[in-house]
């Protein structure tokens, strides 16, 4: 990477907290050196406290654009110029573009769960899908399912700081979409175990099986899922989830990570920093390759 930097090498960023598991400064180094283009991607541990200091130095160092992930996705809406319509529909951002000074907040999220799935040939379209968390990612996700035709979504979230824009979530998707969502506290459990076990996919996308908390899961009983169903867990360190291991253990055939969703919502916020479209497939080879990381 050293050979690629000098004077005019241009900056973009990742911030969020704990950030220094991610692989995605490795996806987009290596495309960007793939293609000969002169950037460089780096990742910040920031916190919510950081947060309106390090989208100044956006500003500031002429950075293009940075990635914003946990806790940060909501957090970082006021701080900016400007918001694409699915941003602001979602309420949440995880990829800035900076023109000249102008912070334009997108997200990504959603469209990457569902091209990485398309991906796998699974098709969740038309079908009923159970979803924990109601984050920056878990709101991502269930919009865009919904907007691209999943007919029913429960959501489950605990009665904690993000149970009003699960609501908020219920409510967007019901008003402004066809599909049906309801949502759940994750206290009812026997609720829990009944949504699931009468959908196509089971999606955590909470926190829980990444780091500090990488050896707990919100099922750990594996006569919670079905073995035709899939499994998708946004977290993708470790590769391999406590809910992984459950739902391996009752024998799901399809059974993810989020690195999927990870490369394809990657894809998308390259293209908007440097117009040209990723090359996915040797990206894909790279971070795939070493199922040990």
């Amino acid at each position: 990477m050293a050979e690629r930097l000098d004077g005019h090498t241009i900056l973009i960023g990742l911030m969020a907290y704990p950030i220094r598991h991610s692989m995605s400064p490795t996806m987009h180094n290596n495309a960007f050196a793939k293609l000969g283009l002169n950037y460089a991607y780096l990742a910040f541990d920031v916190t919510n406290k950081e947060l309106p200091g390090a989208i100044d130095a956006i500003r500031t160092l002429g950075m293009r654009g940075s990635n914003i992930s946990m806790p940060n996705k909501q957090k970082v809406i006021p701080l900016l110029d400007k918001l694409d319509p699915a941003a602001e529909m979602v309420g949440a951002v995880n990829t800035i573009v900076n023109d000249t000074g102008v912070l334009t907040g997108y997200t990504t999220d959603g469209t990457g769960f569902m091209q990485s799935l398309d991906d796998e040939n699974l098709d969740i379209r038309g079908k009923k899908m159970t979803l924990a968390g109601a984050g920056g990612a878990g709101t991502a996700i269930a919009i865009q399912a919904a907007l691209d035709g999943v007919k029913e979504i429960s959501i489950f979230n605990l009665k904690d700081a993000h149970w009003e824009q699960a609501k908020k979530n219920v409510a967007t998707i019901n008003a402004q979409t066809k599909c049906k969502a309801t949502l759940h506290s994750l206290d009812e459990q026997d609720k829990y175990r009944s949504e699931i076990a009468d959908s196509a996919i089971y999606c955590d996308a909470t926190s829980v099986g990444m780091k500090p908390l990488q050896d707990q899961s919100l099922i750990t009983d594996p006569s919670f899922f079905r073995q035709d169903m899939i499994v998708f867990d946004t977290v993708y360190a470790p590769r391999e989830t406590k809910l992984m291991q459950v739902a391996k253990k009752a024998g799901v055939k399809h059974v993810f990570n989020g690195l999927g969703m990870m490369l394809e919502q990657g894809a998308q916020a390259f293209k908007l920093w440097t117009g040209e479209d990723m090359p996915v497939d040797y990206i894909h080879e790279l971070l795939f390759s070493d199922a040990s990381k």
